[in-house]
């Protein structure tokens, strides 16, 4: 009896967590998009520069002005390259939203490098049900696996119990 009430409530926690992450997986991709179209506007004002003084193009002039004298120069140059590789980083991540599935969005926004944008997300993420099949199939999936995976011990050890 407690053993059945125990796994009610286990799949139950994990399908409520589990049918948060389409929804976060939506935040996330709105928060990225911003993210993406405020770097894009930059880089494009990089280029532009570029392009007005006779650069082949954006890291050619980056890689001139690290070479320069001038240390304030030399430090615009390296922010431009960290600038310009987070676009390209965030380029990879539009896509994967934009193409890829729930469990490629869930690894890409649970991956380490990218917490802090996930912290930044979460800050304004407000739980509720995903009204999509993907995302409802997902969580009762993921919330089933969940529920095994916890019990599985206490099943094998219930079963060995019983054989002696």
């Amino acid at each position: 009896m407690i053993g059945k009430l125990a796994d009610k409530i286990i799949f139950g926690t994990a399908l409520i967590i589990a049918l948060q992450v389409p929804q976060l997986a939506d935040h996330y991709q709105q928060f990225l998009s911003g993210l993406y179209e405020s770097t894009k506007w930059q880089v494009d004002g990089y280029e532009a520069t570029a392009k007005q003084h006779e650069y082949p193009d954006l890291r050619a002039m980056i890689n001139h002005h690290l070479e320069n004298d001038d240390a304030s120069v030399r430090t615009d140059a390296t922010q431009k390259l960290y600038t310009l590789e987070l676009y390209d980083e965030l380029t990879n991540g539009v896509i994967v939203f934009e193409e890829g599935n729930l469990l490629d969005k869930a690894i890409y926004m649970f991956n380490p490098a990218r917490y802090g944008n996930l912290e930044k997300t979460v800050s304004n993420f407000k739980l509720g049900i995903p009204l999509t099949l993907n995302g409802i199939a997902f969580g009762v999936i993921v919330g089933l696996l969940i529920n095994y995976i916890i019990t599985l011990p206490f099943i094998l050890w219930t079963r060995r119990k019983n054989h002696l």
